[in-house]
């Protein structure tokens, strides 16, 4: 709690290997949280013993699919910090197997931490959560998109309200789109929310007020509480 500011609960996560190596991370963070990294710091520790290098490697991999996958506020800091540190005191006989173990094991420490963070961010009523597949260009482009569309103050809007507004979500990725990607082909894009498919084939599929509240009732479900001291679910709108 020592490196709380306005963090509502701390934030810790931990991995045992199978040779009985630990990794365990903690991290701070609530605003001005958006990559690249954000004011936040995150300190991952293990017993495990690996190479430098391979932990470096590992960290730039993970970093960018959490806490670089991220946003609360869309504002960047200068005061970011994500440090890996191995004592070596656990010895491993099969050096490949256990990195690999010992990579998606980091993987998911970072990203539960990140969820985390969004989770405690000032204000957060609700926490969004995009999947981009196929998409015509880098991931670091896809992971811009994402950033775009959880940014967008009407989708924020439409989603803190609970009103499952399909034409915000369309706007914003045209919005992107248009002014990074206007060449694409976007003729064969489905949409979903709440696991419903909401446009495909560039056509909406309004199925009535049912369907609406259906979906505006997945929003109500990962609602979370602005003030809460822990939060009381880890769901997502998505």
């Amino acid at each position: 709690r020592d490196i709380m500011t306005t963090d509502r609960y701390p934030k810790l996560r931990s991995k045992t290997l199978s040779n009985g190596a630990r990794l365990v991370g903690v991290a701070k963070g609530a605003g001005m949280i958006e990559p690249n990294m954000a004011t936040m710091l995150c300190y991952l520790m293990t017993d495990a013993t690996i190479e430098k290098a391979s932990l470096q490697k590992m960290l730039s991999g993970a970093v960018d699919n959490s806490f670089n996958s991220i946003s609360v506020d869309g504002d960047e800091s200068t005061s970011d910090t994500t440090v890996l540190v191995a004592s070596n005191q656990v010895p491993t006989d099969d050096k490949d197997a256990i990195e690999a173990e010992f990579n998606e094991a980091l993987l998911e420490v970072m990203t539960g931490l990140a969820g985390d963070l969004v989770r405690n961010g000032e204000g957060t009523g609700h926490v969004m959560k995009v999947k981009i597949d196929g998409y015509p260009g880098t991931d670091k482009e896809a992971r811009f998109l994402g950033r775009w569309i959880v940014n967008s103050p009407l989708f924020k809007c439409a989603v803190s309200g609970n009103d499952p507004n399909t034409g915000r979500l369309a706007g914003a990725i045209g919005s992107f789109m248009g002014k990074f990607n206007g060449n694409a082909n976007l003729s064969d894009v489905t949409l979903t929310l709440g696991g419903r498919a909401i446009c495909a084939e560039e056509k909406f599929i309004l199925e009535g007020d049912e369907v609406e509240k259906e979906l505006s009732n997945h929003m109500k479900d990962a609602q979370l509480g602005e003030v809460d001291e822990y939060p009381k679910h880890q769901k997502y709108v998505e």
